[in-house]
């Protein structure tokens, strides 16, 4: 199992360890298909890139850890950059939520089920503030999916400034691009 890169553990090490324990149970309960973590509730630790980057480390860690069977030692190993504490939260939920996290990874290899993009719609805003109206102009772009996965269809909004925007655009152009690499 890898190490977490320098970004991640300076990332992590931004939080507290109660802070880390909660953070990695809602990461869990995203794997598991209930409501992940909402970006929101820690935009003022984090930058939407640090955001997702983040996310997608600790999903990754949970995962391979779950499907290699990987010991306390070799998890522990791998999060040695970063707080003994925080780095014992994280196994502590893994250790917690082991089963849960394989009968969901599970779950998803043996039922082929694909979310499909159903419909998109977009609108542009300005964001008012009520002691800066005349001064504050920041454009914000409010995206609406809707999404259907295993059957159920369901509506997701995500509000973005423009250079969360162009981060979302490169993003998505990279996972084109590795789509059309696996065809």
């Amino acid at each position: 199992m890898a190490e977490l890169n320098e970004n991640m553990v300076a990332l992590l090490n931004a939080l507290t360890n109660e802070d880390c324990r909660k953070l990695c149970h809602r990461v869990v309960d995203g794997l598991c298909g209930r409501e992940p973590p909402h970006r929101g509730d820690y935009s003022t630790t984090w930058s939407l890139q640090e955001w997702l980057e983040l996310l997608g480390s600790l999903t990754a860690l949970f995962r391979l850890a779950v499907v290699n069977k990987t010991s306390d030692e070799v998890v522990l190993s791998s999060l040695s950059n970063v707080s003994t504490s925080l780095a014992e939260a994280v196994l502590s939920v893994l250790r917690a939520r082991e089963e849960e996290i394989r009968c969901a990874l599970l779950d998803r290899t043996s039922s082929i089920s694909t979310a499909r993009l159903q419909d998109f719609d977009w609108q542009l805003k300005l964001a008012l503030s009520s002691d800066k109206i005349s001064s504050l102009h920041t454009p914000l772009l409010s995206l609406s999916v809707d999404v259907q996965e295993n059957g159920a269809h369901r509506s997701v909004t995500v509000e973005m400034n423009r250079k969360e925007l162009g981060m979302l655009i490169s993003s998505l152009e990279s996972a084109n691009k590795v789509v059309l690499q696996l065809k």
